[in-house]
Parts: C-alpha cells; sequence; structure tokens
C-alpha cells in the first residue's frame, strides 16, 4: 500500500503521538472509558438528530422548523467538507501508526484528519449557544466530552481535534451570517 498522507502529518505525528498515547492509557480506566465510548457514540449522530428534531418544540413550529433546517444543512455541509478533506489528506489514525497508541473503540473509517464527530460538536454547539444559549449547560459539556473521547479512545490526533474544531466553528458561524435567524418566542 502507497503511503498517501502528507510530510506536514508525518512530522506532527512525531510531535503528538506521545501526548496521544499517555491519553488513551489514562483513559482505559473502566468508568472513564465507558463515559468516553457513551459520548462518542452519541457524537455519532443520535445526540444532534434529538437536537434537531426538538426545534419545533422548543421555538414553535415556524421558527423551529427554519432552526432545525438550519442545523440540518450545517451538518450536511459539515459531512461533505470533512468526508473530503480526510479523504484527501489521509492522515493515518493513531493507533495505527503507532501500535502503543490503544485503540479502545472501532473506528468509522481508516482516517483521522479531521475529526468529524469534533466538527459537528463544534458546530451544533456553536448553533445552540446562537439560539438556545440556556441549553449549553448540557450541549457545550457533551462537545468538550465528545472532541475528549476522540484523543482517548486513541482514535485521533489533538490537532484531528482541534482542526475539527476549528472547521465546526466557522461552519456556524458562516451558517449564522448566511442565514441569521430571529426569535420572536422566548426561550424557556
Amino acid at each position: 500500500m502507497v503511503n498517501r498522507s502528507f510530510p506536514v502529518f508525518e512530522r506532527l505525528d512525531l510531535v503528538e503521538w506521545q501526548a496521544c498515547r499517555r491519553l488513551a492509557l489514562f483513559c482505559h480506566y473502566r468508568p472513564l472509558l465507558a463515559l468516553l465510548r457513551l459520548a462518542s457514540r452519541l457524537g455519532d449522530w443520535p445526540a444532534w438528530v434529538v437536537l434537531i428534531a426538538c426545534q419545533p418544540l422548543i421555538h414553535g413550529q415556524r421558527i423551529g422548523w427554519h432552526v432545525a433546517l438550519q442545523f440540518a444543512v450545517t451538518a450536511g455541509v459539515g459531512i461533505v467538507v470533512y468526508r473530503l478533506l480526510k479523504t484527501r489528506l489521509c492522515r493515518e489514525r493513531p493507533f495505527i501508526t503507532f501500535t502503543t497508541i490503544p485503540c479502545t473503540m472501532p473506528p468509522l473509517d481508516r482516517y483521522s484528519f479531521p475529526s468529524g464527530h469534533t466538527l459537528h460538536a463544534v458546530s451544533f454547539a456553536t448553533l445552540t449557544a446562537d439560539t438556545m444559549p440556556w441549553l449549553m449547560l448540557v450541549i457545550a459539556p457533551l462537545a468538550a466530552l465528545i472532541a475528549a473521547s476522540r484523543v482517548g479512545l486513541g482514535l485521533h490526533y489533538l490537532s484531528d481535534v482541534a482542526a475539527g474544531a476549528l472547521l465546526g466553528l466557522v461552519l456556524a458561524m458562516s451558517s449564522l451570517w448566511l442565514f441569521p435567524v430571529t426569535l420572536t418566542v422566548a426561550a424557556p
């Protein structure tokens, strides 16, 4: 098999692998490992589908469907962007490159850059902060836990998570700028 990764990733891998290994080994403690696995599974899609589906209940039908559509379209654009980057940049996951980094959950695919879980977690957190700031008490810790789970489970490097977070923030901010939502109904 031909190595298609960029030289910058090879250098980053060498800088980051020890920190990733320490975090992955620390996360082997059963309660923490169970929490990270749960966060990762929620970040696959269930948490975000529930968040989107609840918008009409939270904001009322007219505004709620607009917000739900904005969340869904932003997530769809996020999927396209991260898949294009992931399949073009081809950075191997840390547990593939460094066998001393344990992988404690099966990956969804082979490559790690950027973290799609983190992209969506930050994107939804940013959209939520704008439309339902009171819900950030739940969404912000969930987003942070999802991001941490990616490194703790041995699936991503720290820079994968940072890039995913930055992309998620840019996508959500762009969505809010392009399609601002005027909330006329007070949140609970």
